[in-house]
């Protein structure tokens, strides 16, 4: 459909998360008229900053690749420069030097050298490990990242003979941080869609990329500008209590209820988590199987513990991962200099660190001032700091329902939303990603597309 006078459509999209904001800059760049409704305070949904400590902390700390087509083409189109704004650093997974456990960084040559190169230099793996990785990328590479039939992850990592060693330093880590969902449980391919664009993309695909920006200010905050400069509304502090749908009646077929009021519009974007757009369809005709699927998904969370120490306190990286042991009590998985990371971009952060634990109902379940002492303790080991024991404050933030669990041969809904001008934006929705903020991004533009081409 073309946007004409005409033509053009009234769009309701429902959520204010980075697929609602994806969907709603799409719509309103083709000359949709959009009111963007998010019932918090703010937008970005599960990647946003909140208050704490007196400051603004991120609520979940994000790696993206080079390979996020999607999420960087976007931030350009809102006017972030993808340069300033991230840090680019090459593929990489290194421990703390004191952990004697692994360095792996891929160089900067054209792909497959970088691996190759990666390979041979890596530090901490024997060389049973090195040719089990290397033959897992060439397997990989030969049946080109897709399985006849799913399975976990850790049965793939079986078939292919992966070594222990090499499954703790790296396999386990890399599926806890891409899929939020362990090894045992998580599905293997989903997990080679992320490798195929990691370990087997080219080089510039496979480069990391670390936000320097708060995460509403790297995407939220600009999208709004964007759209409110078209002509789009965006409301925050408004909840979609429910929808109504009328396909007897010409024009606006949509009534959108709110705690402010009711609007009519053509079309609707439902953007909000899973459960939350399960309770908004329950009442619409022709979607008992779709409320289902949406009611089917379960869910992992994510810990953030941000330890707050002496701004002159420097990591020896902006980033890297840690040895965890759950069954003894040692939990962080990756730690975040955000001190390094902010620096020239936002500032503020010195002597701040994040640590991230994905998966992580066994840690949520702990009271949050034991579990932030045990990351202080983990700290101080893995960097042979013992100054790190003793921050000066802490912060925990758990999203309980970070993600939902991505195991094999779930079953993922499309981006229709079975009743016409009605579509589903979400990370959840079907797609190769995990959910990620590619995958959210994706699904946004994908549900303004369905739109824009209905007759």
């Amino acid at each position: 459909m073309s946007a004409d006078k005409k033509s053009a459509l009234s769009v309701a999209v429902v959520g204010g998360g980075w697929a609602g904001c994806a969907a709603a800059v799409a719509l309103a760049d083709a000359g949709h008229g959009v009111t963007l409704y998010e019932a918090a305070r703010s937008l970005g949904g599960r990647a946003r900053a909140l208050e704490a400590q007196g400051r603004r902390l991120d609520n979940g700390q994000h790696i993206m690749l080079g390979a996020y087509d999607a999420t960087l083409g976007l931030l350009r189109r809102v006017g972030i420069d993808a340069r300033d704004a991230l840090l680019r650093l090459p593929l990489q997974m290194r421990y703390p030097p004191a952990q004697d456990a692994m360095d792996f960084v891929a160089p900067r040559l054209p792909a497959p050298l970088h691996m190759l190169a990666a390979l041979l230099r890596a530090k901490g793996l024997r060389r049973e490990d090195k040719l089990a990785l290397a033959r897992f990328s060439t397997s990989a590479r030969w049946m080109g990242w897709q399985l006849y039939t799913d399975c976990s992850v850790a049965e793939l990592l079986e078939r292919f003979d992966q070594t222990a060693r090499l499954t703790r330093l790296l396999w386990r880590p890399l599926c806890l941080a891409a899929l939020n969902t362990a090894p045992e449980q998580a599905s293997a391919q989903v997990f080679l869609a992320v490798l195929r664009d990691s370990l087997g993309a080219k080089r510039a695909a496979s480069d990391m990329l670390l936000p320097r920006l708060l995460l509403d200010a790297l995407f939220p905050d600009a999208a709004r500008s964007h759209l409110e400069a078209r002509g789009g509304r965006v409301l925050t502090g408004t909840r979609v209590e429910s929808l109504d749908y009328a396909d007897d009646t010409p024009g606006a077929r949509w009534r959108v209820n709110t705690n402010g009021g009711c609007v009519k519009v053509d079309a609707v974007v439902l953007a909000t988590a899973p459960w939350q757009a399960a309770d908004l369809l329950r009442t619409l005709p022709a979607t008992e199987a779709l409320t289902a699927q949406l009611d089917a998904f379960a869910y992992e969370p994510i810990s953030t513990i941000y330890l707050q120490y002496d701004p002159a306190l420097r990591l020896p990286l902006p980033f890297c991962a840690l040895l965890d042991d759950p069954e003894s009590g040692i939990w962080g998985q990756f730690v975040f200099d955000r001190g390094q990371l902010d620096r020239g971009a936002m500032g503020g952060h010195e002597g701040l660190l994040a640590v991230v634990i994905s998966g992580a109902s066994g840690a949520a379940a702990l009271e949050r001032d034991a579990l932030a002492a045990a990351i202080a303790t983990q700290l101080a080991s893995a960097f042979g700091m013992e100054a790190l024991a003793q921050p000066a404050w802490h912060q925990v933030i758990t999203e309980k329902r970070a993600t939902f669990a991505c195991t094999p041969g779930l079953a993922r809904p499309d981006n229709a939303g079975g009743l016409p001008g009605l579509v589903l934006a979400g990370d959840y929705t079907a797609g190769d990603y995990p959910a990620t903020l590619e995958s959210a991004v994706r699904s946004g533009t994908r549900a303004a597309g369905l739109l824009c081409a209905a007759p």
